[in-house]
């Protein structure tokens, strides 16, 4: 992109002989330097543009400058860098923070009459033109260095590949283009201005735009403490970024030792630097320290989350009213975004999955982690590493896929939820003042053949389909609201979304921010308690942090704060709603916290305060644990990344260790333990809201005086596999899921 002295065209032979060999290129050159020699000098120096004739007396305006692309840089919570994104790695600077060596060394070698021509300077490209040719090589520069600024504002202007080549075309029209624009800009801004524009714009090669990002890239250090060896380095990458990439190897370094040398000497010659310090200069050898300057997420420490930051930026409308225009700003960059992102909780959850599924498993484990009340999301994991396989294999260790997060957000179609929706119909029946201890006997085989109508009106009953509890237990039993979610009872759930409606539970669903990680309608169907509707862990973690945040709802986000090119900050605030009666969430997280002191997660906890929900998909297509303290709210899912209902969870060997049938206690539980305690240790331990027992306390089950301790530990008493206890899976016949 850099611009390039049109003298190169003499690189290959030496002499007069050469021009004539080149009748074409000089003649070009010989009617330019005939064109200008016509033309007045200033001061013998220069031409000026308020004296020049002909086409050089109307000036047309400076040329359009669009803002020059820049690095989007993501901080974490405490302002750490971990990803970035640009299409042209520059960071701008102003001329004061470039060191006063590397502005003398620019001059010196591109344009040793700066300070003294109008913009075109006759002499010095006459001198050039001799020198280059009598050298063999290219030596000197023959283009002003505003003309070479003017040369890739016209590139970075072009929107197309014909504008592109136009902008570089080896022709007179263009170069007297040029120089006309040059001439305008000479006369729009002072030198230092131009010479500021020239570093920033320049390209340094190894994938370096501007002097700031060339600094940073060769040598590890900011533009304003380049040293004179460094300087002359920078500035002799300058005329061949792409024959002196240093990244490129050894050949590459000795042109670029040669390109510097030759910097050198022509400092010394300019008077910019003494002939010693120039010779010292020489002799000192590279000193390289080349820094990776990696873009894109999958040289993210933390992909998944900059996957998701990358398509927040590119779909949500508070970042441009039109994706055109979101990605146009993306591309140009400049930003500084702050994100949610935590990197305590980050690394928690990462090494809680790791160290229990392995990336080569075609079983897939995924984490989101959100605060409740705000809707920050602080960590995204999944067990897999980001990026492509090896000759683009659909199965190893890698996937493009942001398992934690919903299609929009670059994730999968997400697996069945299971019991983790029963908290919705628990939520909605304490809402319509059911209390604790009331509930209804239930049988051991259930079929929804009648009382089901979605929000449409509609009745979706479905006579064909049986519903058993876990591990096909046939035999019923009297459950309570408490015992019958303690010991998640397929039937109950079911037989209590009839009672208080189907559609009230999918309003409370929608109402907590539920949605179908693959964008479509949520399905409105009996099975909807048991989780029938494909998920992403994001989305049932921001629904499960309404509950701990006492009924405020805030949807998930991964921006707080956007620092724009100007320096300007423009906070990103949470939109949050109330979605739930406080004293219901109270009511909610009361019951759930008995999951960990007597239903399927009983024998696992955390050390404080918690509550939560397993669940477990029919035929153990999938596993989820999700759950929350006042601080923190988590979801975790597990399924088999080549289709889940092709390749259940049963007898199965993840992470080097066998697996009968994974359960939400037996995988997904002990992941989400791991995670949330590392997550929060130095996060002081606080209580729930002691929920209103005189709105919900007490109640009865009709015909049941009193529950017994046998239906209170029902649960209890039915055991996964030695991993852990497991809420079970629903056991039904035709089903009638489409995706299975």
């Amino acid at each position: 992109m850099t611009a390039r002295s049109e003298t190169g065209h003499y690189a290959t032979e030496r002499g007069p002989a050469a021009c004539l060999r080149t009748l074409a290129v000089c003649g070009t050159l010989g009617g330019l330097l005939t064109a200008v020699a016509a033309l007045p000098l200033v001061g013998g120096a220069g031409l000026a543009a308020k004296n020049a004739s002909g086409v050089f007396t109307d000036l047309p305006p400076a040329p359009r400058e669009s803002l020059l692309p820049e690095r989007t840089v993501l901080l974490d919570r405490r302002g750490r860098p971990f990803a970035q994104f640009y299409s042209q790695n520059r960071t701008i600077v102003d001329l004061d923070d470039v060191s006063p060596v590397m502005r003398k060394a620019i001059v010196a070698i591109e344009d040793s009459r700066f300070y003294e021509h109008g913009g075109l300077d006759v002499r010095g490209t006459l001198r050039a033109l001799v020198t280059n040719t009598t050298a063999g090589s290219v030596r000197q520069g023959g283009s002003s260095l505003t003309q070479q600024l003017v040369k890739n504002i016209l590139v970075e202007n072009a929107e197309t590949d014909a504008e592109r080549a136009r902008a570089q075309a080896p022709n007179l029209s263009r170069k007297i283009t040029e120089l006309r624009y040059a001439l305008a800009m000479e006369a729009k801004y002072s030198k230092a201005e131009l010479l500021e524009r020239y570093l920033n714009i320049a390209y340094f090669g190894a994938g370096a735009f501007g002097v700031e990002a060339a600094a940073r890239r060769f040598f590890s250090v900011p533009a304003s403490k380049l040293s004179l060896p460094q300087a002359a380095t920078l500035a002799g990458a300058v005329r061949t970024p792409y024959g002196t990439d240093p990244s490129l190897g050894d050949e590459y370094r000795q042109r670029l030792i040669q390109r510097r040398n030759l910097v050198l000497d022509r400092m010394a010659e300019t008077g910019a630097v003494t002939r010693a310090e120039a010779d010292a200069a020489r002799r000192a050898p590279l000193n390289l320290r080349l820094r990776p300057e990696p873009g894109g997420c999958a040289a993210s420490r933390h992909p998944y989350f900059c996957v998701y930051v990358h398509r927040e930026l590119l779909t949500n409308p508070v970042f441009g009213p039109t994706r055109a225009e979101r990605e146009h700003r993306l591309a140009r960059g400049g930003i500084v975004l702050h994100t949610t992102l935590d990197p305590v909780a980050q690394k928690a959850a990462e090494r809680a999955i790791s160290a229990r599924v392995d990336p080569e498993d075609t079983e897939v484990a995924a984490e989101a982690m959100v605060e409740p009340g705000t809707g920050r999301i602080q960590a995204l994991a999944a067990s897999k590493k980001y990026g492509r396989n090896d000759g683009n294999r659909k199965n190893g260790p890698r996937t493009t896929f942001n398992l934690a997060a919903d299609v929009a957000h670059g994730g999968g179609m997400g697996f069945q939820a299971g019991s983790t929706f029963k908290v919705f119909t628990l939520a909605t029946a304490l809402q319509k003042g059911w209390r604790f201890n009331r509930g209804f006997a239930t049988p051991g085989r259930y079929v929804p053949g009648s009382g089901f109508v979605d929000c449409a009106g509609r009745p979706v009953n479905d006579p064909n389909a049986e519903i058993f509890n876990a591990d096909g237990r046939r035999s019923g039993g009297a459950y309570s609201l408490s015992t019958g979610t303690w010991s998640s009872v397929n039937i109950f759930f079911m037989k209590l979304e009839r009672k208080v409606g189907l559609c009230p539970v999918v309003r409370t669903a929608k109402a907590l921010g539920i949605t179908r990680a693959d964008g479509m309608p949520l399905r409105e169907v009996p099975t909807f308690t048991l989780g029938i509707n494909e998920m992403d862990p994001l989305t049932v973690a921001a629904a499960y942090a309404t509950f701990a945040a006492r009924g405020r709802y805030c949807s998930p986000v991964a921006i707080i704060k956007i620092i724009d090119r100007n320096g300007s900050r423009v906070p990103v605030s949470p939109t949050c709603r109330q979605a739930l009666d406080p004293k219901v969430a109270d009511a909610v997280n009361h019951v759930l916290s008995g999951v960990f002191s007597r239903g399927t997660m009983r024998g696992q906890d955390i050390g404080r305060p918690a509550a939560g929900k397993t669940g477990t998909n029919n035929d153990y297509t999938s596993a989820w644990f999700a759950g929350y303290t006042p601080a923190l709210a988590a979801a975790v899912s597990v399924g088999d990344i080549r289709g889940s209902y092709r390749h259940p969870l049963r007898d199965v060997r993840i992470g080097g260790e066998y697996y009968s049938r994974v359960q939400g206690a037996s995988l997904p539980g002990p992941i989400w333990v791991a995670s949330m305690t590392a997550a929060l240790r130095r996060v002081p331990a606080t209580p729930f809201r002691a929920p209103d027992m005189s709105r919900f306390g007490g109640g009865r089950i009709p015909g049941l005086l009193k529950p017994s301790a046998d239906d209170r530990e029902r649960g209890n008493r039915q055991r996964g596999n030695r991993q852990g206890r497991g809420d079970g899976p629903a056991r039904q016949r035709s089903w009638r899921n489409p995706d299975r």
